[in-house]
């Protein structure tokens, strides 16, 4: 049995890893809110149990035995996500806590019933792949504090730090910026720090922080984003 200390750092670890590599002691004392002392403890222990190596440049990289235990553990997260807000009717801004737990708690047993229950989804309500059920988006999605002036996106996917984030959530719903939605990136502030999306009558301004949580799908020259290619 893994403890739920290792557990969480796993699920960091493959989280940072499929947001933005490559992942090293800093960001993941960071994100787990730990000293570095502490940090370097715990990778002791992660690398003498068979979960993690250290490699060149001491980035961080899971083993087969890691993957597979953090993957379990963001797929259940995931899932529990989808039935508190699709089931149980909870806010997306509302669901990240209670998921954290319930992905500690679920057997295989309960979480693949769940799975069938919720008709096997590729992603959670904020647009994240679930392992095992849906595949990364990274090769054709970009930040979308990337994005230039006058381009048509369409939002996929918010970051896994953002979730977790419940004030930001609800401005990124009030305004409509939700997986599968469609704007134009109207204009880009560097100077400002900041960039304007349009989409319909609704213009909405943001920081060029908070947008690189935000993963799109940009359109080709050309061409719109219809209904097949949001999905």
């Amino acid at each position: 049995m893994t403890s739920p200390t290792i557990e969480e750092y796993l699920e960091t670890i493959f989280v940072l890893e499929a947001e933005s590599p490559p992942v090293k002691s800093a960001r993941v004392a960071e994100s787990m809110g730990v000293s570095a002392p502490t940090m370097t403890d715990t990778l002791k222990r992660l690398v003498q149990q068979g979960y993690v190596r250290v490699g060149h440049g001491k980035v961080i990289l899971l083993t087969d035995k890691g993957r597979e235990t953090a993957a379990a553990l963001v797929r259940r997260h995931r899932l529990s996500e989808r039935w508190l807000v699709d089931v149980l009717g909870m806010d997306w801004s509302r669901v990240h806590q209670d998921a954290c737990r319930l992905e500690h708690a679920l057997s295989p047993e309960v979480e693949e019933r769940l799975a069938e229950t919720l008709d096997h989804p590729s992603t959670c309500p904020h647009g994240n792949p679930i392992p095992g059920l849906g595949t990364d988006d990274r090769g054709d999605t970009v930040p979308l504090d990337g994005v230039s002036s006058g381009q048509r996106v369409v939002l996929v996917r918010v970051s896994r730090s953002a979730e977790e984030n419940p004030d930001f959530l609800d401005f990124l719903k009030s305004s409509g910026l939700v997986p599968g939605a469609e704007f134009t990136v109207a204009e880009v502030s560097p100077w400002a720090g900041t960039l304007t999306l349009s989409g319909g009558e609704v213009r909405t301004t943001l920081g060029l922080r908070a947008a690189s949580h935000l993963r799109v799908r940009v359109a080709a020259s050309g061409h719109d984003l219809g209904p097949s290619d949001a999905e």
